[in-house]
């Protein structure tokens, strides 16, 4: 399961490729559960028929999804995930497959743990063309007893056990997962197909037209501190 990855933090670079203006505040780079990073999604105003509003918008966000019905939002250290075959019925996550609250997660790279060695060999997933990558995602929207609102956004994984290249990652014992990474092209779609139609996205991206790299940590001081 993913639970760390870098967020696009160049500008001009997200918008660009999502066409979208990015929130005022990115977050940081280096992205673990309860972080803060950027979300897009369709904008519930875009269905009245307005033409002002746009189709995209992206927002600020909590990486680990908080359902409307949480006590806090520390449950999301625990739904930062969603598996593809659960998410319609898990309780942290079936409002949002419900009422189509879908999201694309602008990324640079993520990681995972390759274990072939008998130790975790922290690992970075990029595209292989070089452009950024846009994971598929659902949303919620949270208040806190205090009035606060607060976004928040889980990464949507299917299974990998036949993938070229993401079934070499995790303990040996463990399912081999992978999250969902959209085509360019079916970006607003993703965003705005009826929920009957949500699994029709949910495909292993091809593997070669990904590539991964084993990280040194010792050359990347503090950018694996939370690993678990």
């Amino acid at each position: 399961m993913c639970s760390h990855y870098e967020s696009v933090q160049d500008r001009a670079r997200y918008q660009r490729h999502f066409a979208v203006e990015p929130p005022a505040d990115l977050g940081r780079a280096d992205i673990w559960p309860l972080y803060a990073a950027s979300l897009i999604r369709r904008p519930p105003e875009a269905d009245a028929g307005d033409e002002a509003v746009p189709e995209r918008e992206a927002l600020s966000g909590q990486f680990g999804l908080v359902a409307h019905w949480a006590k806090d939002a520390s449950v999301g250290k625990r739904a930062y995930n969603a598996r593809s075959e659960t998410a319609a019925t898990k309780p942290s996550f079936r409002d949002a497959w419900r009422h189509g609250q879908r999201c694309i997660i602008p990324v640079e790279a993520f990681y995972e743990p390759d274990w072939r060695s008998g130790k975790a060999v922290p690992t970075r997933i990029v595209r292989a063309d070089g452009q950024p990558i846009g994971l598929a995602g659902l949303w919620s929207r949270w208040k806190s007893p205090a009035g606060e609102v607060l976004y928040s956004y889980a990464m949507l994984t299917i299974n990998a056990e036949h993938h070229a290249l993401m079934k070499n990652f995790h303990k040996p014992a463990d399912e081999k997962r992978m999250v969902v990474v959209l085509p360019n092209g079916a970006y607003d779609d993703w965003l705005t197909t009826p929920v009957e139609q949500t699994l029709d996205f949910l495909q292993p991206f091809p593997a070669g037209q990904l590539q991964a790299a084993a990280v040194d940590k010792k050359s990347k001081k503090g950018l694996f501190d939370e690993e678990g």
